[in-house]
């Protein structure tokens, strides 16, 4: 995230860093990413760290409120930890434990710290294009994680959507001023445009679940978002970032983001013996964006300022309801 939350000091991060055994640091606010907050921190002895602080209200995925937040992300966090010990993972780029062994702590109630190496290399965005050789290295990269053995803290994943309930009420509430912040009035006069739209795209998105349920599905290990923002190329090698969404799933969770077409997904079959379905492909595909479309209603609906962030947010709004309407 660009905006650094205020209710976060550099003391209290120092603090909390001693569990890691990170004493005497210097610390340094990150603006990437979408969603967490982080930091480098760098020791006196000089070795690097990458430092992320998740708000535990942002984390609709694990449950509703801060324990079960909490409780997903130290499950996600301990499964990463658990896929980079086995042979060829160097992958996997996991979170340190503390002295305690625990991957994650609580940082008061609404904010949750995980600390992991710092690893150079060129990092990805999120939108970006990659070659075709890119792709397919994504794509190898994906087979061996398919094929890893699965951790018995792993998360097991409904293609559910985690905020259905948000989304209709969001729907329901449209026909009324929201008083949020300025980009309540744009965003529900957008919805209100879209509504016959959106509950179409809600019936898809149920009858491709049924379609995929009634398949029952091979699932694995995925990591939920490889687009190219949580790829850090060194060389030729890749290294997967931002593991908080890992999970028990079919593997075309992750397929749809990374294959950018038949040849991909041909490479994908011939390493791993499974032909990826078109009906998962297009449930996770339309899951993403009802999932996006979710969290940016709620985010308008609710207290917000004019920020780098809200306009990125509200730019990210506008593109995806836009898209459905356009015929």
């Amino acid at each position: 995230m660009k905006d650094r939350p205020e209710a976060l000091d550099d003391h209290t991060l120092w603090q909390a860093l001693d569990a890691w055994g990170i004493g005497a640091v210097t610390l340094a606010y990150a603006p990437v990413g979408f969603g967490d907050q982080h930091w480098i921190a760098e020791s006196d002895e000089g070795r690097a760290y990458f430092v992320t602080v998740a708000n535990l209200a942002h984390k609709d995925q694990w449950g509703s409120g801060p324990e079960a937040a909490l409780d997903g992300l130290r499950r996600a966090m301990d499964t990463t930890a658990a896929l980079r010990a086995q042979p060829g993972a160097d992958f996997v780029v996991a979170p340190l434990t503390t002295s305690a062994g625990e991957t994650i702590r609580p940082l008061g109630t609404h904010y949750a710290l995980s600390v992991f190496p710092y690893e150079s290399g060129e990092p990805g965005e999120f939108g970006q294009p990659l070659s075709a050789e890119e792709r397919g290295r994504v794509v190898d990269t994906l087979a061996v994680l398919h094929g890893s053995t699965v951790p018995h803290r792993i998360p097991e994943l409904s293609p559910a959507l985690s905020v259905r309930g948000p989304l209709e009420q969001a729907l329901t509430a449209a026909q009324s001023p929201w008083h949020g912040g300025p980009f309540s009035e744009p965003a529900r006069e957008l919805i209100a445009a879209a509504g016959e739209t959106l509950r179409g795209q809600l019936a898809t998105f149920d009858r491709l679940v049924g379609e995929v349920t009634a398949q029952g599905a091979h699932r694995v290990v995925t990591h939920g978002e490889p687009h190219p923002g949580n790829v850090l190329r060194r060389g030729d090698r890749l290294l997967l970032v931002d593991w908080d969404t890992v999970g028990f799933a079919v593997p075309e969770r992750d397929l749809w983001l990374a294959a950018a077409g038949p040849a991909e997904l041909d490479r994908y079959a011939r390493a791993t013996g499974h032909p990826p379905d078109p009906a998962a492909l297009a449930l996770y595909a339309l899951r993403w964006e009802l999932e996006d479309v979710a969290s940016y209603l709620g985010w308008f609906r609710a207290p917000h300022e004019r920020t780098p962030d809200t306009e990125l947010a509200w730019a990210a709004l506008s593109a995806t309801v836009r898209g459905w309407l356009t015929p």
